[in-house]
């Protein structure tokens, strides 16, 4: 197993973001390549994949990062391990990775959410040592 940071484009790491986000959510809206490249590209996004041994990508997640005048905040988005590698722990060891990496830039803690509906993901989260937080979560459509 390998987890890695994507800071360059390259077809084969973007068909597997466009093949794993349905698999997160089937209603997902897909990056265009222009827009897929501009995260890249971006200090404070950072897109981490985990593969096999076979150096097939098994998954991925993304950390949103943003320095605010209380502290340095870090945001985990899209994780997603692909349904045939489920199992295998490439969920566990990435977001392992992705807390150290969150500790390495001096957040001080993860923020993240994920649908009640996701059973293994909100398992995991939990057994990592993430807490549920008593919140309300506002959204506005700006289209």
């Amino acid at each position: 197993m390998k987890i890695k940071e994507i800071n360059r484009f390259s077809l084969r790491i973007f068909s597997a973001v466009l093949k794993l986000l349905p698999q997160l959510d089937p209603g997902a809206i897909l990056p265009t390549e222009k827009h897929f490249k501009r995260i890249l590209e971006s200090e404070r996004t950072h897109l981490f994949i985990v593969e096999t041994d076979q150096n097939r990508i098994a998954g991925m997640l993304t950390i949103a990062t943003y320095d605010i005048p209380t502290g340095i905040k870090a945001w985990i988005e899209d994780v997603v391990i692909d349904e045939s590698q489920r199992g295998k722990g490439y969920g566990r060891e990435l977001m392992l990775y992705a807390i150290k990496f969150a500790e390495s830039i001096g957040a001080e803690a993860i923020e993240l959410t994920s649908r009640p509906s996701r059973i293994s993901a909100n398992h995991l989260y939990q057994k990592l040592g993430f807490v549920i937080r008593e919140t309300n979560l506002y959204k506005f459509y700006l289209k």
